[in-house]
């Protein structure tokens, strides 16, 4: 029977890679399968698993972080941030990239949609950055990787999504992610400040432009970073569960871009509208991935996979280190929700049984995941931003421009790998501050 499993991925894997809807081929793939093996009766299972995940409180926040996103995306939060932060970082050389790294950091943590922020700042900073002579490849890569924070950065979608997986706490999930998150943004900056330090024609200082005004410096950094504070900070304190703050985040979006008179009905239908597919995709991807999980492990595919690293003779180590690899390499293939879906349920129990804090490796996985945005050639990020670049920035600028980031996202899987504290600190002090511990 384990053959049939091998099989199932056998058939996915260039299904996938041909292009066909990724929901309907997982539910397909699982029919077939399950008829051909174990039988019509093994789908009576299948109701209840989906019943399990309509009424899943936890992932009752996916939808309302995305309305968040989108909402603060059309009131151009991110326009007034790059204006504001480039007057006063863009006097020296690098400064407008680091601005562009920050305002990635702001906007992954006020909406957590990479594919917003990315296109956001493709619009807006590119073609600023190509304007005062930054080199193409290097303003290509910082826009790319600072759109991809929002992988990591808490409220980060994958991050519901893992939790969930894991079986872990959303709130403690959020919380491991920032130290992560805070790591990936120093790393960014101080690459940018090594480059453009030791060859400033590469990121020129703009010397033209105008002092900033302290007035409007305030009124744009300060809204987003309120509400950044106010979502984590609810759950940190114990006053809100995730599923909660993500609608105070959402509501606090509404009254931004109602405060800065950037909300209309239109807007308001078509920002409504948008969270609805995105999140009826998310949720279509998770019911296909149930099928396929159901009829995997009834073939024993789950006992395969552990027997396989049993077979190897490795350890905790080695399997973290071959688990990281393979979602390195199908990265370059597949979408970040179909490794979420498809391959963290089998390595989940062979973490568990390996004695791996569930919670430390679903931050592994969440900071590879965000290298799949970044690696060539289905990279969304790389499609996200070529789709809006300049006619002049070629798919080679970018492919070179987002080479280091890689590099720097793999350096730092292997640091807070070696470092678990660097993610387990922080939950635990807030479960310390809220008497859980």
């Amino acid at each position: 029977m384990e053959i049939w499993a091998v099989l199932m991925f056998v058939l996915l894997i260039p299904a996938l890679l041909l292009g066909f809807p990724v929901a309907f081929t997982l539910g397909a793939i699982a029919i077939l399968f399950g008829i051909l093996t174990v039988g019509v009766d093994i789908f009576a299972l299948l109701p209840h698993r989906i019943f399990g995940i309509m009424t899943n409180f936890t992932l009752l926040a996916v939808p309302l972080f995305i309305f968040m996103g989108i909402i603060l995306d059309k009131s151009k939060v991110a326009e007034e941030l790059l204006e504001s932060l480039a007057k006063i970082l863009g006097r020296k050389p690098g400064g407008l990239a680091i601005a562009v790294v920050l305002v990635g950091a702001l906007l992954a943590a006020s909406t957590g949609v990479v594919g917003a922020t990315v296109v956001t700042l493709g619009v807006i900073a590119l073609p600023t950055m190509l304007k005062h002579k930054y080199n193409a490849s290097l303003a290509c890569g910082t826009v790319a990787a600072a759109g991809t924070l929002g992988q990591v950065i808490p409220p980060s979608i994958v991050a519901i999504l893992l939790a969930d997986i894991m079986g872990v706490p959303v709130g403690r999930m959020f919380m491991a992610a920032v130290i992560p998150g805070l790591f990936l943004i120093g790393a960014y900056i101080l690459y940018i400040k090594y480059r453009s330090n030791k060859n400033p024609q590469l990121a020129p200082s703009l010397e033209t432009i105008a002092p900033p005004d302290l007035t409007a410096l305030g009124k744009a950094i300060l809204p987003p970073v309120f509400l950044i504070l106010t979502v984590l900070g609810s759950i940190f304190v114990g006053i809100a569960s995730p599923t909660e703050a993500a609608a105070v985040g959402a509501s606090g979006a509404l009254l931004l871009a109602i405060l800065r008179n950037r909300l209309s009905l239109t807007s308001l239908s078509e920002s409504a509208l948008q969270a609805t597919k995105l999140t009826s995709m998310v949720f279509m991807i998770l019911i296909g991935a149930t099928a396929f999980g159901l009829i995997f492990k009834a073939l024993g595919g789950d006992k395969l996979v552990a027997a396989f690293f049993s077979s190897m003779g490795v350890g905790p180590t080695g399997f973290i280190l071959i688990s990281m690899v393979i979602i390195f390499i199908l990265g370059f293939f597949l979408d970040f929700i179909e490794i979420c879906f498809i391959v963290v349920p089998i390595l989940e129990p062979v973490a568990r049984q390996l004695g791996l804090d569930p919670l430390w490796f679903a931050i592994l996985i969440s900071m590879n995941l965000q290298t799949s945005f970044l690696t060539p050639p289905f990279g969304f990020s790389l499609f996200y931003l070529k789709a809006v670049a300049p006619k002049q920035i070629r798919a080679s600028h970018i492919y070179k421009g987002v080479t280091p980031f890689i590099m720097i996202q793999l350096v730092a899987i292997v640091l807070i790998a070696a470092f678990p504290s660097t993610i387990t600190w922080l939950p635990d002090l807030m479960d310390r501050y809220n008497g859980l511990l």
